[in-house]
């Protein structure tokens, strides 16, 4: 099963995905704080309203997001891309709601920066509310899968030792399509390859995840209670521009496509700000 935030004709609606059509969730406006596992899966289905979803616009999977936690440095050949020790504890940063985007709308190159790069990662929507999860109850506490890119401003994340200025730029991190719910999923080694201009720049799978789903979502809730529509990123592999030797950042015109085998794609072209 795998939902869907979308907007028709001026509206706010979430939708359940029935090949390529999405069908409304009565009294529902988007997946949130409000919309817990449980919430989703009693929802009436107006199958009489269904819609094809090319003629919808598909919005980010969590849009108002109360935490977006990121992990960063979480596969082993990123960490030695980028020459660092391998952590015995996750590298975490926040993102923030106004920085996230659809899934198939263009990434706004900020005037700001010249080193604008591309992060293909996994995102966890929370589902289920909890402090100091267990690991093996963790499960227990995800709505679903979705796809992102983690796109940063690497001028701006070294300008200290702390990356949040790189990262939490508003408008700038696409992320969906759908959310995929965890029954209809075999995340063990599935495949994610980020592609950039056709070019395929990032591949791996998730079974090189250094900190796994579990470990992540009980660590954090330790700190910070998780709410339903909450994110986690759960880092990106090697290949980033920032590391390649010529560095490859993003560019007015590119197209840049991030897929994992079983939650789906998200396509992005990549625009010059208008100022």
């Amino acid at each position: 099963m795998a939902y869907a935030n979308y907007e028709l004709n001026g509206l706010h609606l979430i939708g359940e995905v029935d090949g390529d059509y999405l069908v409304p969730l009565a009294g529902l406006t988007e997946i949130g704080a409000d919309t817990t596992t449980a919430v989703l899966a009693a929802a009436e289905r107006r199958t009489a309203e269904r819609v094809p979803v090319a003629d919808v616009r598909l919005r980010a999977v969590s849009p108002s997001a109360g935490k977006i936690i990121c992990v960063g440095l979480n596969y082993r050949a990123h960490i030695e891309e980028s020459n660092r020790d391998l952590p015995a504890y996750p590298v975490m940063f926040p993102k923030y709601a106004s920085n996230l985007i659809g899934p198939m709308d263009d990434i706004v190159l900020p005037p700001e920066s010249v080193q604008v790069d591309y992060e293909g990662e996994l995102a966890v929507i929370i589902g289920k509310g909890g402090r100091r999860i267990a690991e093996e109850e963790a499960a227990d506490h995800v709505l679903g899968y979705a796809v992102c890119n983690d796109v940063t401003m690497r001028d701006y994340q070294y300008k200290t030792h702390q990356w949040m200025q790189g990262k939490a730029w508003d408008a700038s991190t696409p992320i969906g399509p759908y959310v995929v719910t965890p029954e209809s999923l075999n995340l063990t080694a599935a495949g994610i390859t980020t592609t950039l201009n056709g070019q395929v720049v990032q591949k791996s799978d998730l079974s090189h995840l250094i900190f796994s789903i579990p470990t992540l979502i009980a660590t954090v809730s330790q700190f910070t209670a998780l709410q339903p529509g909450d994110v986690i990123l759960t880092g990106t592999p090697s290949g980033v521009g920032y590391r390649r030797d010529p560095q490859l950042f993003l560019h007015d015109g590119d197209t840049v496509t991030v897929e994992i085998e079983g939650v789906g794609t998200i396509t992005n072209k990549v625009t010059a700000e208008q100022i």
